[in-house]
């Protein structure tokens, strides 16, 4: 009889194991100082100084412009003149004209602007190097109030909230259809959920072409959906593990399905929010019109789960919120302080949220057709869901 090896089931955190951790740490940050000092032996310097600056929003007031701006670039930098429509401008900068490496400053500019005009600023370091933004629309940026408030809330309420709730309202036609029409929309749901989150990808790389390089918007969409899909399946693995009725599994799946469309109407309300910020009130009426028509689907997505059962209104409407309401929350932060960065990062994790979604519902749909397999049904299923979200798309892009 041989003697098998005995594996450790416990690990312990001893100081011996901390010092040896850090010994790695503490020979890198000595390699990276002697690279440092010795420029690795090259002796080269930049022929030209590397400066970036990236301005994020600007304010418009009463004889004023407040531009918003972040110093992304390597090193230090200072701001010494600010034109506007070729005119040099007199300008005050908050904290101070220098501004670190990542640090923000406002730089207040008295203009006389006229309402509806076009504006050009452009910002000169001190190195010379030209940071410019457009103003395509000369338009007093929205500022906290009881009207603007109530204002991006009713946007919000027309476009998350009150579609959805008109999506639910299917249910009790719905429920009277049979097994095989029930296993169709399950599967249109998936295929509606399928291209809600290739849709919100997308509108994800798009802004986070406008992110500042330095905070990575590409890798900032990788880590919200791959963490959201990941906590998400965690949360649902420890939930299938505890006792409950097959009705309870599809009711957690349905309130996975209004948290994930809740999060993707989210930066939806960023953008209609963001748009009304700028002026753009045209693109902002033809994104509240097209997202309300694109979302009464996504009420239909809600209910699909649980069309067998009975959740009950105050669930429905509690379902409803969940997936509608976060457009409001999207239009009051896009209308008041739009921000590329929270705008990735949202899309991102509502993206993650809603393939996660998709995984659950494939499960479930695995296992009501394990009696009598419908390929073709699903197949027409998914297609048809994604083709709803398509031919609305059609009104919206």
């Amino acid at each position: 009889m041989t003697n098998q090896p005995q594996i450790k089931t416990q690990s312990r955190i001893t100081l011996r194991t901390i010092i040896l951790l850090l010994i790695p740490i503490i020979l890198l940050a000595g390699v990276i100082a002697i690279f440092l000092s010795t420029g690795g032996g090259l002796q080269l310097t930049s022929p030209a100084p590397v400066e970036n600056l990236d301005i994020e929003k600007y304010v418009l007031k009463h004889d004023s412009i407040d531009l918003y701006v972040r110093n992304t670039g390597p090193g230090e930098l200072k701001i010494a003149s600010v034109i506007i429509n070729n005119a040099v401008m007199p300008f005050e900068v908050t904290p101070s004209a220098t501004i670190p490496r990542l640090g923000r400053a406002q730089i207040h500019v008295s203009y006389a602007w006229t309402q509806g005009e076009a504006y050009g600023a452009t910002i000169f370091t001190s190195n010379s190097i030209p940071f410019t933004v457009d103003i395509p629309v000369a338009f007093e940026t929205p500022q906290p109030s009881a009207n603007t408030f109530w204002s991006f809330t009713l946007i919000g309420l027309y476009v998350g909230v009150i579609p959805i709730f008109l999506g639910l309202f299917w249910f009790p036609a719905l429920r009277q259809l049979g097994r095989r029409t029930m296993t169709f929309l399950m599967a249109a749901t998936a295929g509606l959920l399928i291209f809600l989150g290739l849709d919100t990808l997308s509108e994800a790389l798009e802004v986070a072409a406008s992110v500042p390089s330095a905070f990575q918007g590409i890798g900032l969409i990788g880590i919200g959906a791959v963490a959201t899909f990941l906590l998400l399946e965690a949360i649902s693995n420890r939930q299938s593990g505890k006792s409950g009725s097959e009705a309870d599994k599809r009711l957690s799946i349905a309130f996975m399905i209004a948290v994930g469309i809740g999060i993707h109407n989210l930066g939806e309300g960023l953008a209609i929010g963001a748009a009304y910020n700028i002026g753009e009130i045209s693109l902002g009426t033809f994104l509240v019109v097209g997202f309300i028509i694109q979302n009464i689907t996504e009420g239909l997505g809600i209910i699909a789960p649980v069309l067998r059962d009975r959740p009950g209104i105050g669930r429905l409407a509690v379902m409803g919120l969940v997936g509608g309401a976060p457009a409001i929350i999207g239009a009051w932060i896009g209308g008041y302080a739009p921000s590329a960065f929270l705008t990735v990062l949202f899309l991102a994790i509502g993206a993650g949220a809603i393939f996660q979604v998709v995984y659950e519902i494939a499960k479930m749909i695995q296992r009501d057709i394990q009696r009598e397999p419908m390929p073709m049904i699903v197949f027409s299923g998914v297609l048809t869901g994604m083709a709803m979200l398509w031919v609305t798309g059609l009104l919206i892009k």
